[in-house]
């Protein structure tokens, strides 16, 4: 994922709502999220060239998902795949806090990323930048490819408009959440980060929802997670052509 919000305790029927964007090359290889023939009790995407997922849930009440720190000068070429963090936790039964405690130590092997791990009880955030585990506790949260809640044009914008979009709706609309993430509004010159890539690619990076010949938002993703462990996943894949798409909806309950 490139873009998460995530509204924790704040709404009278969910526990945790994510929303997200996910943006990749057009031709890195993924499925949709489906539940894996492997592991049967996980519902997740599948990067299909690393084997790993950007995000993914599991019938026994488990969450993660993982976004990539934007640092080009800090780049191992022989790094193993971020998205393993994830599928790791998800394929496992360690509680998240202790996972994170016992991966903590191997983070620095891995290429710049943040990680959100939850269960029932919890949800924590870790970036092997700041290196501190963070419980999160009720807010809205939003991520991109810095530290948690760093005040990126993109993520201030995605925040405000879940922030609103919750206070003027008790009930939720899939949709309605799909449509707020595909916000293509780039801010102006000056507000944009310096993440040391060009100015060109700060501009494309710059938006909710991204679009660019070669790069772009490929999927969307929404948790509803509420109050009786009931979990709805909903996922949008976009073609290259973004007005083209194809909607999934599961539902979970919680073991």
């Amino acid at each position: 994922m490139c873009l998460i919000v995530i509204a924790n305790e704040v709404h009278p029927q969910y526990k945790t709502i994510l929303v997200a964007n996910r943006d990749e090359f057009y031709e890195r290889d993924t499925q949709a999220i489906h539940f894996w023939e492997e592991s049967p009790n996980l519902l997740a995407g599948k990067d299909l060239v690393a084997g790993g997922t950007w995000i993914g849930v599991t019938k026994e009440g488990k969450l993660a998902a993982i976004t990539n720190y934007r640092d080009p000068k800090r780049i191992l070429d022989d790094a193993p795949s971020r998205g393993h963090l994830t599928k790791n936790y998800l394929q496992n039964d360690w509680e998240p806090l202790k996972y994170l405690m016992r991966m903590q130590f191997r983070a620095a092997e891995y290429n710049g990323f943040n990680l959100i791990l939850g269960d029932k009880e919890d949800l924590f955030y870790y970036s092997n930048y700041e290196r501190i585990i963070k419980k999160m506790d009720a807010g809205i949260f939003g991520l991109s490819n810095h530290l948690l809640d760093t005040p990126w044009p993109k993520v201030e914008r995605a925040k405000q408009k879940i922030k609103d979009y919750l206070l003027t709706h008790q009930s939720l609309v899939i949709s309605d959440l799909f449509a707020l993430m595909k916000d293509t509004h780039q801010p102006e010159d000056e507000a944009l980060p310096h993440t040391g890539v060009p100015l060109e690619w700060e501009r494309i990076l710059s938006s909710m929802f991204i679009k660019s010949p070669k790069y772009g938002t490929r999927s969307s993703t929404v948790i509803l997670w509420d109050y009786s462990d009931h979990i709805t996943m909903a996922d949008r894949v976009y073609d290259t052509n973004e007005d083209t798409y194809k909607d999934q909806v599961f539902e979970l309950g919680i073991k």
